[in-house]
């Protein structure tokens, strides 16, 4: 299978607009081609009960998709009266992703909400979420730094995701819909800034792969993440709250 706009490793258009949102600590808009995601960062001075009076913080993360974000509308989540398992997953893999780049003590006894709201889908919604979450993390601690809240960032390193994927044979870097409704293996990475691995998910929706292709994958999957660090590192160097 070839692609008409893109080579096979070419990423989607990719922008991050940060600081969307009058009241949220941190907010980005990001978008990998016509997926768009909202990630708002939001800073509520308490911690989940597991963690209190133990001097640390915490990252937590929820994840939605509006009605019309598809071609078809779906229902709202909460008008069933709970989230999906889907909905569950995707979001403690934020949660996990956005929490592997901290250092707890160093948020002290907060917690940041992280809201991704899926505007617009065409594949790769967690990914995208993952990586806007990440901004809008980065600009509210930013933000807590600026207010002498807290006086040193809890964030050590970037963290970003893509997906990959073997689709009729030929392996392919961000996925679009059609590409992932088609692929016979479908695979989402979450590195760090560093190259550091955080989570795989791989599966073969059709049988069983080799390691030699998930070593192409993975070697596919990291250096789009490159990319898409120094993208968040130049968004971010753009943020003062000086102004």
């Amino acid at each position: 299978m070839m692609r008409a706009n893109r080579g096979l490793s070419e990423l989607r258009s990719i922008s991050f607009e940060p600081n969307i949102m009058k009241y949220a600590e941190g907010s980005c808009l990001v978008k990998f081609g016509n997926t768009h995601v909202i990630c708002t960062a939001s800073v509520e001075d308490k911690v989940p009960p597991f963690l209190r009076n133990k001097g640390m913080g915490w990252v937590t993360a929820e994840y939605s998709m509006l009605p019309r974000s598809t071609n078809t509308r779906i229902e709202r989540e909460s008008s069933k009266g709970k989230l999906s398992g889907r909905t569950q997953e995707i979001q403690r893999l934020i949660g996990r992703a956005l929490r592997a780049i901290i250092v707890p003590k160093k948020l002290g006894e907060r917690q940041i909400h992280i809201d991704c709201d899926v505007i617009q889908a065409d594949g790769g919604t967690r990914t995208s979420s993952i990586c806007g979450g990440y901004i809008a993390l980065a600009i509210a601690c930013k933000k807590l730094i600026f207010e002498r809240v807290i006086h040193q960032s809890p964030i050590i390193d970037s963290v970003a995701a893509i997906s990959c994927g073997i689709v009729d044979g030929t392996l392919m870097a961000d996925l679009d819909y059609n590409e992932d409704s088609n692929a016979h293996v479908d695979a989402n990475f979450v590195m760090t800034g560093a190259g550091k691995l955080v989570e795989v998910q791989a599966t073969g929706e059709d049988g069983p792969f080799t390691n030699d292709h998930m070593n192409a994958l993975m070697l596919m999957a990291s250096n789009a993440i490159k990319i898409i660090t120094k993208k968040q590192a130049e968004v971010l160097a753009e943020v003062d709250f000086d102004q």
